[in-house]
């Protein structure tokens, strides 16, 4: 037998920090870290992350990396110093599609916003002026992806991050310290945020069929229906849209014409290269139900459904990017979500998912015909997993 162990490089060896936000699980990385042709957008850098995650895996597993083979845990997230005004880190966004080899950067996550400033302090990215001994720490996040303001209010105790708290999160197994998340003016800068000028649209799907639709850039661009339109009560579970190849594919298709009808691509066949946008939801009025841990909810405990979908799945809980559409949407009367929340101006609203109940705020205005909203608010909880290093095959770059 031949030796060929000379023919094989050691493994690049990165340092890394796996981390909650949210409902979801990411790998984190100082930008300073990566090696050099990954410190810039491009080829190595998306051939890095791919590698680190375990994609492409045509077994949808990706057992040969750190991902966990569904879209919550298919994520990475790259920080550096901010030179912005105000604010103190960049937060760079990237979501790892699972069976193909890329990388959506169009959109932010909400969920890991929230673990955003808790790993920029441990990362000495926030100067330390900035961070009390005992109390909250407020991060200015400038996020990249969509040249949008966060502002997260980490818990310091004794110097450090309070990871450990009493704030239940569904979706999420255990307690941890809550973190008030701030989205500011998250309307998208470059587009309307109702890209037709209507709250209110009919889109037709051709061989499917032609639904009310609200489709709203807030957040994250996402299209919004009615359940009883789908053939939806609107408290399903993922088992009853995931196992089912049929309706996978007419949201799909859905979400595909919805993205031209909003401008976000010109063409239909665009749409596969842009799966983290827009995310595609439908919403009903409050039901008693019982959610994936087996509790039972009560429907006065909610204003209505929203089930949404993410990169082609029924996601377990909820996005936080889409929780901040649907806080902006039930803002305005006349949306969608708005009229299963009952109508009617409000600032909050409690919705139910799959995985339970959660509030969101935000306050809309009408200004010169067009709505905008200053600003959306909700509570997360974050915790470190894990750091040290991560490591992929030399020949990766």
């Amino acid at each position: 037998m031949t030796d060929k162990t000379a023919d094989y490089l050691p493994q690049l060896r990165i340092p890394a920090t796996y981390m909650r936000g949210g409902t979801s699980k990411g790998v984190f990385f100082n930008c300073q870290d990566l090696p050099q042709a990954a410190q810039v957008a491009g080829q190595a850098r998306d051939a890095l992350l791919l590698r680190v995650i375990g994609s492409p895996d045509p077994y949808g597993k990706q057992t040969d990396g750190m991902g966990g083979a569904t879209s919550s845990t298919s994520k990475t997230v790259i920080l550096s110093s901010s030179e912005k005004n105000d604010h103190d880190v960049n937060y760079l966004f990237g979501q790892v599609a699972i069976d193909k080899a890329f990388i959506d950067w169009s959109g932010n996550c909400g969920n890991l916003s929230a673990a955003v400033g808790a790993f920029a302090i441990n990362a000495g990215l926030v100067d330390s002026s900035r961070i009390p001994a005992n109390g909250i720490a407020v991060v200015r996040i400038w996020q990249e992806n969509i040249s949008k303001t966060i502002i997260a209010h980490i818990p310091i105790c004794d110097g450090e991050v309070q990871e450990m708290g009493d704030f239940e999160l569904d979706g999420v197994t255990f307690p941890a310290a809550e973190i008030k998340v701030e989205f500011i003016d998250p309307s998208d800068a470059e587009n309307r945020m109702f890209p037709t000028g209507n709250i209110v649209d009919q889109l037709d799907v051709p061989g499917i069929g032609n639904f009310k639709v609200t489709m709203i850039n807030a957040g994250i661009a996402t299209v919004f229906l009615n359940a009883k339109e789908l053939g939806y009560q609107g408290t399903e579970l993922q088992e009853a849209i995931n196992s089912n190849p049929k309706a996978l594919e007419m949201f799909e298709t859905i979400r595909a014409f919805a993205a031209l009808k909003m401008g976000l691509i010109e063409h239909i066949d665009q749409a596969v290269t842009r799966q983290h946008t827009p995310k595609i939801a439908f919403v009903s009025k409050a039901q008693d139900y019982i959610a994936s841990s087996g509790k039972s909810i009560n429907k006065e405990r909610i204003d209505l459904h929203v089930r949404a979908l993410s990169m082609g799945k029924l996601h377990h809980a909820m996005m936080g990017t889409a929780a901040v559409a649907i806080g902006t949407a039930a803002a305005i009367p006349g949306t969608l979500v708005n009229l299963a929340a009952g109508g009617g101006e409000r600032q909050s609203v409690t919705f139910g998912h799959p995985s339970g109940v959660l509030k969101v705020g935000a306050q809309a205005s009408l200004q010169d015909g067009q709505w905008s909203v200053d600003k959306a608010v909700m509570s997360r909880s974050a915790r470190i997993l894990m750091e040290g290093w991560v490591r992929i095959p030399a020949t990766t770059l």
